[in-house]
């Protein structure tokens, strides 16, 4: 025995009320086509034809949502964004088969009626009486067209798109008077335009060319028969029909669609049958939304584009605006990434650091003198998955970034970079015993911050006097410290504030101490590049830059703010630190950096316990940041195996640097090849050891690797930099005491 199904019947009193319901429509639709006081009549309700008269006289129609594409330096795209995956086409870029398409499935007498269509309301009306359901529609093109503007205007409000499709006398009322105005305003051409762009194909497809890209990867231009009648067929049901999930079913609904186009005269019989029989052929283009799919590993930088976008008011009055018109805007951005540097950067990375590794590295290049980010790149992809992140590692965390990381000795060319522009000489001489106490130190508003404790070299042996030069190429913890004391604290801050160093990476005031000189502020490789790119650009700093330029939908430039460049030292300082870190490089702890080709200088940097180590270097035209180190600043670089390599202990110079010189190198190939302007720089008495030889280092360790970057061990066999000098591998240098920091932040901060 069957059993009848819940709700599975309709009584005579309901498809009475039924069919009411759709004679009031149909007298709706049909008095729309007399003026609106004869429509009332058909209504048979006075307030319906009041809130006929009622309504705005014009229908608002918002510009459409469109994907906006971020491209890099050389016009290549490096990803999409849209809150609706749509790109608009005029009617002539639409191929004429899928006007016809269209047009034949969803109102084939389009060009012969206004804007309702009596013929189709009485058809309809008689089909659902039978029925006793709405088993078939009555609107035309242009009240559909009508019904999606409200669907974009709800935007993805979901009781907005709810109420924009309810099926209600009140929204066919709107839809109706809307439509008759469009009929008259646009015309059929511009109607059928507005149509094929405003729709949706399903998979978040919006608009004929985004479908065509999505389920064909070709233009609307492009379409074939088969082709067009699968996507016109979509639109009546974009899931149902969906070809990607039920390639059977959607293959009826386009053969339906075909069949259509025959038999309102559009094709021949024989072309009808000849692409029945045709496969569907899906090349599909699958969706790929937002800056977590940008090629090359760039979906940080992406991010950071993103990050400048929004911040700007330049490109919007309010954040509100800017997230709108990022995401809505059909924008095309140009950015100062470089390719070639970006795969340069991803290759390097891949090379030396794996993504499931326990720690992690970031790597950001910048051109001098102009400020363009050049690459930004990271082991740890951009995701929600294991080993992945959504935490930009090269930047501030007001940029999409973390808290920064402690750069430790890289900070102390700023030191001597303020006391050459303060008229000390780079022969300054300080005695540098392996130990001493932290000296007082005064900020710039005059508060004093008495010494702490004591500040140790490396090794034991490691002892003063030294000049600037050597200091710089064995990182002497105490030679920059007493350099620091002697020429202030206020003019070594006031030096880091003019290479863009204002503020800690987590937005923190600067830690204010003895020990500033050891680069106990955490930093971002961004910043770090930026302000060593001062150095290669001979005294003149340029903030980092990441927009070029941007086009809006109808193709007009919008203004982008330009570079931003300051005098931050002279040249003749700029040239003495050029010097004295092509030194470090070609002599020092940076030799696993050096490069064989051109000239380079650089700095090592490895903070206390190896959470964190660096290496920041340059050319006279590339210069980059690069950091390796758990983010979560809770795994030390002791007895760990990094991109398959064992490290007992990890210091500036055996992993940073290397992968510095990969990624530079590659991004350089096919560049100029420039030279730094280098200065005689003066030898100071009793700098060494009678038995020492200053380009070999001394055997002691000389080199710090903890805050101070990491010096010279006399037990490595890394240091061969292929010129003929062996360099011993750098070692960590201390733990800081407590309170030789002040400001907000006492002691030793942590990073990431």
């Amino acid at each position: 025995m069957a059993y009848k199904r819940s709700g599975g019947g309709r009584g005579a009193a309901q498809q009475a009320v039924n069919f009411v319901g759709i004679s009031v429509l149909a007298g709706v639709v049909l008095a729309g086509l007399a003026l609106p006081a004869v429509g009332a009549m058909g209504l048979g309700v006075k307030n319906t034809a009041q809130g006929f008269d009622e309504l705005p006289g014009e229908l608002k129609r918002p510009a459409l949502s469109q994907a906006s594409h971020i491209l890099d330096a050389d016009g290549g795209e490096i990803a999409t964004v849209f809150s609706r995956d749509r790109t608009i086409v005029p009617l002539k870029d639409v191929a004429p088969v899928m006007r016809k398409a269209i047009v034949a499935i969803e109102d084939y007498r389009f060009y012969k009626h206004g804007a309702v269509d009596p013929k189709g309301v009485l058809r309809a009306l008689s089909k659902n009486a039978e029925s006793g359901d709405v088993s078939q529609g009555a609107s035309t093109l242009t009240q559909q067209y009508v019904k999606n503007v409200f669907i974009e205007e709800a935007g993805d409000d979901p009781d907005a798109v709810a109420q924009a499709t309810q099926q209600t006398i009140g929204r066919k009322i709107k839809e109706l008077k809307y439509a008759i105005q469009l009929e008259q305003e646009l015309g059929k051409k511009q109607i059928l335009e507005n149509y094929l762009n405003i729709t949706f194909f399903g998979q978040q497809a919006y608009g004929v060319q985004a479908a065509a890209k999505r389920y064909f990867s070709k233009s609307a231009k492009d379409l074939t028969l088969p082709q067009a009648a699968m996507l016109a067929g979509l639109v009546q049901s974009p899931s149902r029909y969906d070809p990607i999930n039920d390639e059977v079913e959607a293959k009826k609904r386009r053969n339906t669609v075909i069949q259509r186009m025959y038999e309102v005269g559009d094709i021949t019989e024989a072309q009808a049958e000849a692409a029945k029989k045709k496969p569907l052929g899906l090349n599909v283009t699958r969706s790929r939304n937002g800056c977590i799919t940008a090629v090359h590993g760039a979906g940080f930088f992406c991010d950071y584009v993103r990050e400048v976008f929004l911040d700007d008011p330049t490109f919007g009055k309010s954040k509100k605006l800017r997230v709108k018109r990022w995401n809505e805007g059909g924008l095309t951005i140009r950015t100062t990434l470089d390719p070639q540097a970006q795969k340069s950067v991803q290759a390097s990375i891949r090379r030396h650091v794996y993504r499931s590794d326990p720690v992690a590295t970031a790597v950001t290049l910048v051109e001098p003198g102009t400020g363009k980010i050049l690459a930004m790149g990271q082991s740890r992809p951009y995701g929600f998955a294991s080993n992945q992140t959504q935490i930009n590692y090269s930047v501030d965390r007001s940029a999409g970034g973390g808290a920064g990381y402690q750069p430790g000795s890289t900070f102390k060319p700023f030191t001597a970079a303020a006391a050459l522009e303060e008229g000390m000489s780079a022969g300054k001489t300080y005695p540098s015993p392996y130990e001493m106490p932290y000296p007082s130190v005064s900020d710039c508003a005059g508060n004093n911050y008495p010494g702490t404790g004591t500040v140790p070299n490396e090794s034991r042996q490691e002892v003063g006097p030294y000049g600037m030069p050597d200091a710089m190429k064995k990182s002497v913890n105490t030679y920059f410290v007493s350099l620091e004391a002697d020429v202030g604290l206020c003019n070594v801050m006031q030096m880091t504030r003019k290479l863009g160093i204002a503020k800690r990476a987590g937005g923190e005031k600067l830690g204010i101490g003895a020990a500033y000189t050891l680069g106990v502020n955490e930093m971002s490789p961004l910043t770090m590049a930026s302000a060593y790119a001062t150095f290669a650009n001979r005294g003149t700093y340029c903030e980092p830059r990441a927009i070029l330029a941007v086009r809006d939908a109808k193709g007009k430039s919008l203004r982008v703010p330009r570079t931003s460049c300051r005098q931050a030292m002279s040249t003749q300082t700029a040239d003495t630190i050029n010097t004295m870190l092509k030194g470090v490089v070609d002599f020092g702890t940076g030799a696993q950096a050096g490069l064989t080709d051109r000239d380079s200088a650089g700095k090592t940097g490895t903070t206390d316990f190896r959470y964190a180590a660096w290496f920041v270097g340059y050319t006279p035209n590339m210069a980059a940041a690069v950091w390796v180190g758990d983010p979560k600043h809770e795994r030390k670089m002791i007895n760990i195996t990094i991109g398959g390599r064992y490290h007992g202990k990890v210091f500036g110079a055996d992993t940073p640097a290397p992968i510095w010189r990969d990624a530079v190198s590659g991004a350089l190939v096919g560049k100029p090849v420039e030279t730094f302007n280098t200065v005689p720089l003066p030898r100071p008495h009793h700098s060494k050891k009678p038995d020492e030889d200053d380009d070999n280092g001394d055997n002691g360790g000389n080199d710090n690797g903890g805050n101070d970057n990491g010096g010279n061990d006399n037990g490595g066999n890394d240091g061969d930099n292929g010129h003929g000098h062996h360099h011993p591998r750098p070692r960590p240098s201390f733990t800081l005491p407590p309170g030789v920091i002040g400001g907000n932040d006492g002691g030793n901060t942590t990073g990431g």
